[in-house]
C-alpha cells in the first residue's frame, strides 16, 4: 500500500507503486550535486522553502504515527515541507531499488540492517558523520548500537530504537481452545509439539485455528537457531560461516508440521496478506521481532496479545539485540542540512516518542523511552516489560550482515513459501538458497 499525506500544498495520494515511485523521481530528493560529499555540515536554513521526502515501510497505523510526528517537526521548522509516503515490505525494497538505479532515492528514508551495506557500498546514501554536532545529535546513543549504521568509517544510519526475536501469542483464541500459552523455556521440539496440540484442538473450530506460522523460511529465525548450536551465521566478508547440512538440518526439522497441516497454511495466508494467521484469528502464536506486536494488536484489534523468549537450542536462548530499523538519507539530496535535522528530531524529540511507543522497537535514546506513557498491561508496557526481562537471555552479538544480505534474505522466504506449498524439498532448498549466497555473499 502507498499513501501520502493530503493537505493543502501537499502531494495527493498515489494509487499504485508504480505512480509512488514517480512521485518520488520528480521530488526535491534528486537532482544536482552529490551532497555525501559536501565540505561542512551547516544548520539547517529558516530563510527559504525546502521540500523533503520521508518514506517508510509499514502499514496504516505505523503511517498515522509518522504523519503525526511529520506535523510536528513542520511546526518547528515552518519553511520545511515533509512529504510522507509508506509501502508494504516487499513493495518497498522494489522502489527503492528503482530509485537507487535512478538516483533519486528519498531525502529520510527506513533503513534495514540488512540493506545498509549494500546501500552504503554503493554511494547512495548520505555520510551523516559531518552532521553530528551540528544537526544531528547523537550522544545519548549506546555505541555499540550506533555501530549498527556505521560502514567502512562513516556513518550511513541512526537507530531508532532496539528489539529482540520475541514469541507473540494470541491468549483469546488460546482461551477459546481452553489451552495455555506455551511456557517460557521450551525447546524447539517441544514448541513444535505444543504446535501440533493447539492445531489439532483448532481443527474443529470456526474458522480452523492453527498453533501457529511456518517459521522455517525466515533468515533471522534460522540464524538465531545456528546461533543456539553454537555456530556463527556469516562470516566477516558476509559469507555464510555455516554448511548446507545445517541448513538442511532446519528445514528437515520441522518438515514433520508442513506434512500433517500443522502449520497455518500458506495458501491462506498469501489470501490474508499483509496481515498474517495471529491477525486474523486463525494462528495463535508467531516469532517475529518484539515491536510488531503493536502491529499484530492492531490487525488482531485485540490488545490480549503476550510475547514470551523464543525456544532454547544447544546452547540456550542466545538472543540478541537488533535495532529495528534505521533511518538513513540519500546521497544524492538537495537538503543534506534539513534531512539530518528532520532525523534527529524523530529519534530524539520526547514528543515522537510518546507518539511511536514501542511499534519501531524500544526507542534508542532515552530521553524518547522515558517520555512513552506506558499504561499498565498496554502494549508499549508488554514490550518494554519483555526487553527488560530478557536482557540476562540476550547474550549472542548481532549476527554480521554483509551487503547482499537483502537479496538472500528475500531468496530464503521465497523458498520457504516454495517448501509451503511442497514444491521443493530440504535439499533443494539448502542447494538454490547456497546458490544464491555464492552470487550476492562475500567476496569481490
Amino acid at each position: 500500500m502507498v499513501r501520502t499525506r493530503t493537505t493543502t500544498g501537499k502531494a495527493a495520494v498515489h494509487a499504485t507503486a508504480i505512480a509512488a515511485v514517480a512521485a518520488l523521481t520528480l521530488s526535491a530528493c534528486g537532482g544536482g550535486g552529490n551532497a555525501a560529499t559536501s565540505a561542512e555540515a551547516a544548520p539547517v536554513a529558516t530563510d527559504r522553502d525546502i521540500e523533503l521526502s520521508l518514506v517508510w515501510w509499514g502499514d496504516d497505523d505505523r503511517a498515522n504515527r509518522y504523519e503525526e510526528a511529520a506535523k510536528l517537526f513542520e511546526e518547528k521548522y515552518p519553511n520545511i515541507d515533509v512529504q510522507p509516503q509508506f509501502q508494504a515490505w516487499d513493495d518497498y525494497w522494489t522502489a527503492r531499488t528503482t530509485e537507487a538505479a535512478g538516483q533519486t532515492l528519498p531525502d529520510v528514508f527506513q533503513m534495514d540492517l540488512a540493506y545498509i551495506h549494500q546501500y552504503a557500498s554503493n554511494n547512495q546514501l548520505l555520510d551523516l558523520s559531518s552532521q553530528v554536532g551540528v544537526n544531528l545529535e547523537t550522544g545519548d546513543y549506546d555505541e555499540t548500537l550506533l555501530g549498527s549504521g556505521a560502514v567502512n568509517g562513516g556513518q550511513f544510519g541512526i537507530p531508532t530504537s532496539t528489539n529482540t526475536l520475541g514469541m507473540f501469542y494470541h491468549q483469546d483464541l488460546l482461551d477459546e481452545l481452553g489451552i495455555e500459552p506455551p511456557a517460557e523455556g521450551l525447546t524447539w521440539d517441544e514448541y513444535d509439539a505444543w504446535l501440533r496440540e493447539v492445531s489439532e484442538a483448532g481443527a474443529d473450530h470456526d474458522p480452523q485455528v492453527y498453533g501457529g506460522t511456518d517459521y522455517t523460511g525466515a533468515l533471522w529465525i534460522f540464524s538465531q537457531w545456528l546461533v543456539q548450536q553454537g555456530k556463527v551465521p556469516f562470516a566477516e566478508d558476509g559469507s555464510p560461516a555455516f554448511e548446507k547440512a545445517d541448513l538442511v538440518e532446519w528445514v528437515e526439522r520441522s518438515q514433520p508440521l508442513r506434512d500433517d497441516k500443522v502449520f497455518f497454511p500458506v495458501q491462506r495466508a498469501k489470501q490474508v496478506e499483509p496481515l498474517g494467521g495471529m491477525q486474523v484469528g486463525e494462528a495463535t502464536t508467531e516469532i517475529t521481532w518484539d515491536n510488531m506486536l503493536a502491529g499484530y494488536a492492531a490487525g488482531a484489534g485485540t490488545e490480549n496479545l503476550g510475547i514470551l523468549p523464543v525456544p532454547t537450542g544447544a546452547e540456550g536462548s542466545q538472543q540478541f539485540w537488533k535495532p529495528s530499523m534505521l533511518l538513513s538519507a540519500s546521497a544524492n539530496t538537495d537538503e543534506p542540512d534539513a534531512a539530518a535535522a528532520l532525523i534527529d528530531f524523530l529519534v530524539n524529540d520526547p514528543e515522537v516518542g510518546k507518539i511511536f511507543g514501542t511499534s519501531k522497537g524500544v526507542p534508542a535514546v532515552p530521553a524518547q523511552k522515558d517520555a512513552m506513557e506506558l499504561a499498565e498491561g498496554s502494549i508499549d508496557s508488554k514490550i518494554v516489560t519483555y526487553e527488560d526481562e530478557v536482557a540476562d537471555l540476550v547474550t549472542a552479538e548481532t549476527p554480521l550482515l554483509g551487503e547482499g544480505y537483502g537479496v538472500v534474505e528475500a531468496e530464503f522466504k521465497r523458498l520457504g513459501e516454495e517448501l509451503a506449498y511442497g514444491n521443493i524439498n530440504a535439499q533443494e532448498f539448502a542447494d538454490q538458497w547456497f546458490q544464491s549466497a555464492e552470487a550476492n555473499l562475500g567476496g569481490e
